[in-house]
């Protein structure tokens, strides 16, 4: 099969990315049967979105989807999960202010993201931009993560908590990655 990329540092960033979100996607689905749907229920949700990511990660990876394709639909798959789990239905926080930064940077990550898809000529588009989007991200994780330590929560669930975080960013940082390939 042939791949899209030629460089290798590329086609490493895209299967480091898509192994690792692929084995936080596993580790979510053994909480879910572990914990069962009443406690995380709404991980089965979340994860059918970075499952449809990861495969259109592999697809494009493959020459499977266009490119047109493979932005579109990976960018409104990450708003929606960014909608969902940040803004519709955001955990509860330690501080008002962390809870408000949180939204604010959601909000602000879903409006980059629909500028992002929505443009005819994405490619025109900077690296610096596509970036961004993934900085945006890492640092609402990094406020979630932030506020379990406030919390200072313990329990059997907080090794499963500290890996939905990371899934969305890491899937995010494969989608730019590819993203900035084809902006060349």
């Amino acid at each position: 099969m042939e791949t899209r990329f030629k460089k290798k540092a590329n086609i490493f960033n895209v299967i480091v990315t898509a192994v690792s979100a692929m084995l936080s996607v596993g580790i979510m689905l053994y909480a879910v049967a572990h914990f069962g749907l009443y406690e995380a229920g709404e991980e089965i949700i979340l994860n059918m979105f970075y499952i449809a990511c990861i495969v259109m990660m592999w697809m494009y990876f493959f020459n499977r989807l266009s490119t047109d394709k493979f932005n579109y639909w990976s960018s409104v798959c990450v708003a929606i999960t960014v909608l969902l789990r940040d803004i519709l239905f955001p955990p509860p926080l330690a501080t008002y202010a962390l809870h408000l930064a949180c939204l604010a940077l959601s909000v602000y990550l879903i409006l980059m993201l629909t500028y992002f898809y929505a443009r005819k000529e994405w490619k025109t588009y900077s690296k610096a931009n596509l970036w961004f989007i993934f900085i945006v991200d890492v640092i609402i994780a990094a406020l979630y993560n932030y506020d379990i330590f406030i919390e200072e929560y313990v329990g059997e669930a907080k090794p499963y908590l500290m890996t939905e975080i990371w899934i969305r960013p890491t899937i995010t940082y494969g989608l730019v990655a590819c993203f900035v390939t084809e902006s060349d």
